[in-house]
């Protein structure tokens, strides 16, 4: 069920449900830290594996942690590098003492066990850091599933204990365990009661978004929604359409990141609430209106859409710019009004509402 809240973390309150824009290098690409706070963005998500291989964990220490290095006065949330990880599979090699890989910058090998990721995120001062995981893909073989799931809940018990032990000594970050189990719901299911009987600060519900067709990651997302208990934030990670974002909110989900509004940004389309608009077609070139009129965003007010092209077709750095304000403050806009609608009882009217028209206008963009 859709439902609001708030989250005491050490950089500010945070407001739920909530989209966290990625900044895996500790910037979120063509946006400044003031243009963050300006569309109200309360906090942002950067990623261990990268930060501890650049500019590493050094020089972040050198400079008091990672909101003065970067200086991003609100929140961080530190995903702990395993999807990134096991996205380099002919690169690594996991064990129970952790993963063995190999950089994607210089080539050197590198040993990442849970308590060392908890150390590293502990350094950054991540306000929320993530245990490492095991991720497994769509057509994973139960076999191996079943044998991610065991080193999985194996990690979560040492990243517990290494995060109570960093705690003791002053670290005031949250700890999220995460939920996998691949696409088999008797895994699914042990690995919720592992990670419940953990108990974490908060839950992530991994292993989805990695390839399933749309109608498997809705089952799956409400069945294992459901497994988890109310009382504790739960976050879906690497979701980032509106469709998407809505169909979490409605399952009870209260976090969710995604590169996605960013990416598409780099590549000429815009999010509207009529489906995503492409701003490279021909058509545009005399096409004055803004990119969404329904968007209240500075770039809606001051920009046409044949300005947009222009730039895009000109390859001036202003246009990933401007784009990536607005496709961010799109989604911050979405949440806001579905906080909104949930607190006034009427969150599926409001998703039924945009839908209608965001699918409505997909074709025509």
């Amino acid at each position: 069920m859709a439902r609001t809240g708030r989250l005491s973390l050490p950089h500010g309150e945070l407001s739920t449900p909530v989209f966290m824009p990625v900044g895996t290098n500790a910037t979120v690409k063509a946006l400044t830290n003031g243009e963050l706070c300006e569309i109200g963005f309360e906090i942002i998500l950067s990623n261990t594996y990268h930060l501890y291989l650049r500019p590493g964990t050094d020089v972040i220490g050198a400079a008091g942690g990672l909101h003065d290095f970067s200086g991003w006065k609100r929140n961080y949330l530190t995903d702990s590098g395993g999807f990134q990880i096991f996205s380099l599979s002919s690169l690594r090699k996991i064990s129970d003492e952790g993963v063995r890989f190999r950089s994607h910058i210089d080539g050197s090998e590198h040993l990442l066990s849970p308590e060392k990721v908890v150390d590293i995120q502990a350094l950054l001062g991540s306000d929320i850091q993530m245990q490492l995981d095991v991720c497994t893909s769509y057509d994973t073989p139960y076999n191996k599933a079943l044998t991610a799931l065991q080193t999985n809940n194996l990690w979560l018990r040492r990243a517990k204990q290494r995060w109570l032990e960093q705690r003791d000594a002053g670290y005031r970050g949250l700890f999220f365990a995460i939920v996998q189990g691949n696409f088999y719901k008797d895994l699914r299911e042990r690995s919720a009661e592992a990670v419940t009987g953990a108990y974490p600060s908060g839950i992530a519900i991994g292993g989805l978004s990695v390839g399933e067709p749309r109608e498997v990651f809705a089952e799956y997302l409400s069945f294992t929604g459901g497994l988890l208990p109310d009382d504790k934030p739960r976050y879906v990670m690497g979701i980032g359409t509106p469709d998407y974002i809505l169909l979490a909110i409605e399952n009870g989900i209260d976090m969710f990141d995604c590169v996605l509004p960013t990416r598409l940004a780099r590549n000429g389309q815009a999010l509207t609430h009529s489906g995503p608009l492409s701003l490279k077609k021909q058509e545009r070139a005399f096409d004055l209106s803004p990119i969404d009129s329904a968007c209240s965003c500075k770039v809606c007010k001051k920009y046409s859409r044949a300005y947009l092209r222009h730039l895009f077709k000109a390859g001036e750095i202003l246009f990933p710019m401007l784009v990536s304000y607005h496709n961010l403050y799109f989604l911050h806009d979405l949440i806001k009004k579905a906080r909104l609608a949930i607190e006034a009882d009427r969150f599926t009217v409001y998703k039924e509402e945009f839908l209608k028209t965001y699918y409505g206008g997909i074709e025509a963009n």
